[in-house]
């Protein structure tokens, strides 16, 4: 698969996947792209055109067989491998992230937590102890850390980002309500939790003033 793919396309793969996924827990032995463009909330045709960079992957009247797609696409993805994650933020969030089991099933580790807060240095939180920033580069180093995860406030977020990109982490998931800025190589991610919800808010407040179908 090419490594520079669509952002719409890699959320429509990421959305197979988890069907994918689901129906082989399931047991089910095969599914038809109508089926899995139905349940990812897009059309047959757009299945089709998506799982084709992967290969020949359906067969006509009988459609994908689930056993062999979900690892083909896992692999695209860059998801059959285990990714070393460093947290920055001993916070609300970070501590809620530490404790999210549904990031270590998926593949990625959370094996570091740093805070620039003396007093919750050495507190322990999902069995990670939380390390001063001063031993970030190392412990990154150390660790073969990769990804990083942003959790704190806002006027403290580029300044962590920095670090990290110093130490050599070539990814970024940023829930600071901020915009990093980044060099070429480094890819972020940014979830604005108060944005998303702001979001949804006017769209719940828009579509109840809006009136009634005839």
């Amino acid at each position: 698969m090419p490594q520079a793919v669509p952002r719409p396309t890699l959320q429509r793969l990421l959305r197979y996947l988890r069907e994918l996924e689901r129906l082989e827990a399931e047991g089910t032995p095969t599914i038809a792209s109508d089926e899995l463009g139905a349940a990812a909330g897009t059309t047959a045709h757009q299945v089709r055109k998506d799982l084709s960079c992967l290969g020949t992957l359906g067969r006509r009247g009988v459609g994908y067989r689930v056993g062999d797609i979900v690892p083909t696409l896992r692999a695209a993805l860059a998801l059959d491998r285990q990714w070393r994650v460093a947290l920055v933020g001993a916070g609300n969030i970070g501590r809620a992230l530490c404790a999210y089991r549904g990031f270590r099933e998926r593949g990625f580790h959370i094996v570091a937590l740093f805070d620039s807060d003396p007093r919750k240095e050495g507190c322990t939180w999902a069995r990670l102890k939380v390390l001063p920033m001063g031993q970030l580069r190392r412990t990154v180093a150390e660790l073969g850390v990769e990804l990083g995860i942003i959790a704190v406030p806002a006027t403290a977020a580029q300044g962590v980002a920095d670090q990290l990109v110093a130490a050599g982490v070539r990814g970024i998931l940023n829930f600071a309500p901020a915009r990093i800025i980044v060099p070429p190589g480094v890819q972020v991610r940014s979830v604005d939790l108060a944005v998303e919800a702001e979001q949804l808010a006017f769209l719940v407040s828009a579509q109840s003033t809006q009136p009634p179908q005839p």
